[in-house]
């Protein structure tokens, strides 16, 4: 079995990504490096390349990548309500051929709100994934609670595990895997030390074995998602350093 590996255009950094001319223009050094696909990140466009969508999902296309899209926003809002530009994202998702949409959890409630977010789903006929993210709303119990809800409600949904930022939202990882991978779909892969009063991402191979450690308790056929700085002088050169070592761990 080939592992799927994604480079997250963000492990880059939005400094460098924006010198090279915008996430369009990273795309080459992903192919080159023998990469399955790339998450492009939302957060990183300018207005006149979230206008350029098309164009974008084209090069995708020719470079032969798989593609998933992150929108930097919560699914769920303060009042309990879904997102209101949840049907933006699911569209631009859908521009773009992806994969799945990737959001936050936000601050989910009770399943009031998952048949309107059942209903939006089938219309985009779009996946969609959820991340915990380094908020109190990514934190174990709230995702156990929306896992659960999901399960009851048989909706198609799963999670993304980033197996960093448990540790900025006071949680442990091996706890998380324990109760979540059997809904983990995709894997954001980043080892993290301590850091002023919070953590740093590091590449794993920097890092004790935790990561590896955590790695092998989650799915072997989820794609995995480079998220740690990715640096030097020859980006392609160190890419594939880390596609090669996280497909083959």
């Amino acid at each position: 079995m080939s592992r799927k590996i994604m480079v997250v255009t963000a492990a880059y950094g939005a400094d460098q990504v924006r010198q090279a001319g915008g996430q369009r223009a990273i795309l080459p050094v992903i192919a080159a490096a023998g990469a399955d696909g790339v998450e492009i990140r939302r957060e990183l466009f300018s207005p006149q390349e979230l206008q350029a969508l098309p164009a974008l999902s084209e090069s995708i296309e020719r470079l032969g990548l798989l593609v998933c899209y992150s929108a930097p926003a919560a699914l769920f809002m303060p009042d309990g309500s879904l997102n209101p530009d949840l049907s933006r994202y699911l569209a631009e998702a859908s521009t773009l051929n992806a994969l799945w949409l990737k959001v936050s959890l936000g601050y989910f409630q009770d399943k009031h709100s998952l048949e309107e977010l059942r209903a939006q789903l089938r219309e985009s006929g779009m996946a969609l994934v959820v991340e915990n993210d380094q908020t109190d709303c990514g934190q174990l119990a709230p995702m156990q609670r929306f896992k659960a809800a999901c399960r009851v409600m048989e909706l198609p949904i799963t999670l993304t595990f980033d197996m960093g930022n448990w540790l900025w939202a006071g949680d442990s990882p091996e706890e998380a895997a324990r109760h979540l991978a059997p809904a983990v779909s995709y894997i954001h892969v980043k080892a993290a030390v301590p850091h002023n009063q919070h953590f740093r991402a590091i590449a794993p191979d920097h890092a004790d074995a935790r990561w590896l450690d955590l790695l092998n308790q989650l799915p072997v056929d989820a794609p995995r998602g480079i998220e740690f700085p990715l640096e030097g002088p020859d980006l392609t050169a160190i890419t594939r350093h880390y596609v090669n070592l996280l497909r083959e761990e």
